[in-house]
């Protein structure tokens, strides 16, 4: 099969463009606004957002992001400075084997949602 089936998360944004900013600016993604839609990708990654006027909606929202590429998005996450300032929401965890046996680090955006990242730790 050439075209596999996929899931994508879709997540609440408080503000697209803060959305927009946020995702190419520190995370390394592409994003397109269509109205009160966005579509960010990098390499396989795709996340989908969709206007929200309650912060209930991000700040109850994860999506799980799992693969070889963790160590190395988790060095340059850190190098950029995520969290650095947690006025702005935006947040990055230690790089951590947690105990149901995967090494995970976790990003929440400037509205809430939480981005989890991890590998198996017996392959980190």
């Amino acid at each position: 099969m050439t075209d596999p089936a996929r899931a994508i998360p879709v997540l609440a944004s408080l503000d697209l463009q803060q959305s927009k900013t946020f995702y190419t600016d520190k995370l390394g993604f592409t994003a397109e606004l269509f109205g009160d839609y966005m579509i960010a990708r990098r390499d396989d990654m795709e996340i989908h957002f969709w206007l929200a006027n309650d912060r209930i909606h991000p700040e109850h929202t994860s999506c799980y992001i799992r693969g070889g590429q963790v160590p190395a998005l988790y060095a340059e996450f850190w190098t950029k400075g995520i969290g650095e300032n947690p006025i702005d929401g935006e947040r990055l965890s230690d790089f951590t084997t947690r105990p149901w046996g995967m090494k995970e680090f976790y990003v929440w955006d400037p509205h809430g949602n939480l981005l989890k990242f991890g590998m198996s730790a017996s392959e980190a």
